[in-house]
């Protein structure tokens, strides 16, 4: 989400997600589709059991649009909702969810963990995207997620950021959230990270420019209630583009001003080694003569 207006919403490419157990050990993900049905033959759009020889076109439950009139799994039918902008209260309600098996999926799942992987391009302006839990949709110009299916209070967002970067690397870049973890121990929220993008121009010795950017955070948790509000459990990254732009060049140093260097240190030893000798030479010549001021009398 941008301050222009656009949005994406359950980003599937160049983004890749991987089930983890308890352990972060990854797990054998599912195959997409309806499961082991629990009534022997689904609800028809018309109301109806599928019969023989019948094509199979599952209701929307008052989400159809002129595009989709059929909604033949429970992902289909929490995409129409999403796309109307209403929030599924109960899915167990909804056949092709009943048949899946969706809430006792969601109970499987608890404990699991998530390893998210892959690349954004967003435009240059300030933004966020986030990870929560949830089918995100529009309702009156604000973005909410349904929640409904999930266990609020019990949604843990402990993180760790193995990478996380604007842009192609550089020599000598910092990315300082690299290898950052959050460890949950309070009741859920929502951590959030505040990100100011810095342009960065690297030209290289032999003329090749990466541009690419900078960044610097701050972190801030916000609890599930702040006052009468409630937050959106998840890891938020909000970003802002600085309008100053940073350039590092690279160069070899001149055969000239190596030459002038080595004179500078050799200069630098004389004269070092004279103070020195002068020091050593006028103490040296003082004690002798305390020395004979001693004998004489």
């Amino acid at each position: 989400m941008d301050i222009s207006g656009e949005e994406h919403l359950d980003i599937k490419h160049d983004v890749y997600k991987k089930r983890l157990d308890a352990y972060g050990n990854v797990i054998e993900s599912r195959q997409d589709g309806i499961g082991t049905p629990k009534i022997e033959r689904p609800l028809q759009k018309h109301g109806g059991r599928l019969q023989h020889n019948e094509t199979y076109c599952g209701s929307c439950f008052g989400a159809e649009s002129s595009d989709k009139e059929c909604c033949n799994s429970c992902e289909d039918v929490r995409e129409a909702y999403r796309k109307k902008g209403w929030a599924m209260s109960d899915p167990d309600m909804i056949d092709q969810c009943k048949r899946e098996g969706f809430l006792q999926r969601i109970k499987d799942e608890q404990g699991e963990g998530c390893n998210v992987y892959g690349f954004l391009d967003v435009n240059k302006v300030a933004g966020n995207f986030h990870f929560a839990p949830g089918k995100s949709f529009q309702q009156s110009h604000m973005h909410v997620h349904d929640l409904k299916a999930f266990q609020r209070d019990s949604f843990n967002i402990s993180h760790r950021i193995i990478r996380l970067s604007y842009g192609d690397y550089f020599p000598g870049v910092v990315n300082p959230l690299d290898g950052v973890k959050w460890t949950q121990i309070t009741p859920t929220g929502m951590y959030q990270y505040f990100l100011k993008v810095v342009p960065t121009l690297y030209t290289d010795d032999s003329g090749h420019r990466i541009q690419s950017n900078q960044f610097s955070v701050t972190e801030h948790f916000k609890g599930a209630e702040v006052g009468r509000l409630q937050t959106l459990p998840g890891v938020f990254f909000f970003y802002e583009l600085s309008p100053i732009k940073v350039t590092f060049t690279e160069e070899h140093v001149s055969f000239l001003h190596f030459l002038t260097n080595v004179c500078a240190i050799v200069g630098g030893i004389f004269t070092v080694s004279g103070i020195l000798d002068a020091f050593i030479y006028h103490g040296q010549k003082a004690i002798t003569k305390k020395m004979e001021i001693g004998k004489f009398n």
